[in-house]
């Protein structure tokens, strides 16, 4: 690891996500899903994934330098890296010739703006170690890890590469667990032990549950906090609360908002969050963006800021591969 420049101290310097990208089919239906027939829905292709999204909303809440560094397969590389780059995100993207594009289809009640996913991790978790630059911490504030690259071999291997490099450098890490389903086959212990030393957990209501054993969301975001140094617990429509040394220190509101799509609100707050935190905000200045950033996420179809998605994907190079093409 290159160690010409420092990382810049607290409250500067870029933010680092390295985690997914993901092409999200996203289908609105309202009427009951109707089994063995048709069910009509609004259906959309659209860039996606936790990590591409909370990076994209990093940079609509403020932060100037934001990087990431990901695996794509090589059918919708070009794509995903102009929607990043309209988005101001700079993307370090790894070409996978040998498997595509992570997909998830994403199933959006209409009524409620509820989400259910078909997860497919093609590209996403290939990532390796040696896709990590040796460079890649240069001028870097924090850096963020999305959790998915956790669950799976060779991107847990990566994934504790990433950590071990920033921990080196003093680099200040955040991890989202990503994933209740991933996350209860992983298993508790193995998750906490993979991300121990983090400095920021970022987990949702139900993530923190898990993890604790503790139903009420500020007992479990307490108990986490005796752990890691910072813990922000999000609470969907409620807000979002941070605690730090074993107690809740702040409680943010969520401002109201009609739910189209809650695809992305977590991702939303993560990275309004992280930019705060940047800036200089204290943990709970940063809730209260992260907040805003989440309420204005549901009011839109898809995971990403107004105007940086990049309009529809094109037709997908897999599919005449038949079933199973997209198999990771």
């Amino acid at each position: 690891m290159s160690a010409t420049t420092p990382a810049p101290p607290g409250g500067t310097g870029a933010l680092l996500v390295v985690g997914d990208v993901v092409t999200d089919v996203v289908a609105r239906y309202r009427a009951p899903l109707a089994a063995a027939t048709d069910t009509a829905a609004e259906i959309r292709t659209l860039p996606g994934g936790a990590g591409a999204n909370a990076a994209c909303w990093a940079v609509r809440a403020g932060c100037a330098d934001v990087r990431l560094l990901a695996r794509v397969g090589a059918d919708r590389a070009d794509w995903h890296e102009e929607s990043l780059r309209r988005a101001g995100v700079r993307p370090l993207l790894v070409r996978d010739r040998h498997a595509p594009t992570a997909t998830v289809v994403a199933l959006v009640d209409r009524g409620d703006g509820e989400r259910t996913f078909l997860t497919d991790s093609g590209a996403a978790l290939r990532l390796t170690p040696a896709d990590w630059p040796p460079d890649a911490l240069e001028g870097v504030g924090r850096l963020h890890l999305s959790g998915y690259l956790l669950f799976a071999a060779p991107a847990d291997a990566a994934a504790a590469s990433v950590l071990a490099a920033a921990r080196e450098r003093g680099v200040a890490v955040s991890v989202d667990p990503a994933s209740t389903g991933f996350l209860a086959r992983l298993g508790r212990d193995r998750f906490l032990a993979a991300v121990d030393g983090t400095d920021l957990l970022l987990p949702n209501a139900a993530e923190a549950a898990l993890l604790t054993g503790l139903a009420d969301p500020g007992a479990a975001a307490a108990a986490l906090s005796r752990r890691f140094r910072l813990v922000a617990v999000t609470l969907g429509g409620s807000g979002a609360l941070v605690a730090e040394r074993g107690r809740v220190v702040a409680e943010a509101a969520a401002p109201p908002a009609r739910a189209v799509d809650t695809t992305g609100a977590g991702d939303a707050f993560t990275g309004a969050f992280l930019a705060a935190l940047l800036a200089g905000a204290d943990p709970a200045a940063a809730a209260e963006a992260g907040c805003r950033a989440g309420a204005d996420a549901v009011t839109r179809v898809g995971g990403r800021p107004a105007g940086s998605t990049g309009g529809q994907a094109g037709p997908d190079p897999s599919a005449a591969r038949g079933p199973g093409a997209a198999a990771g």
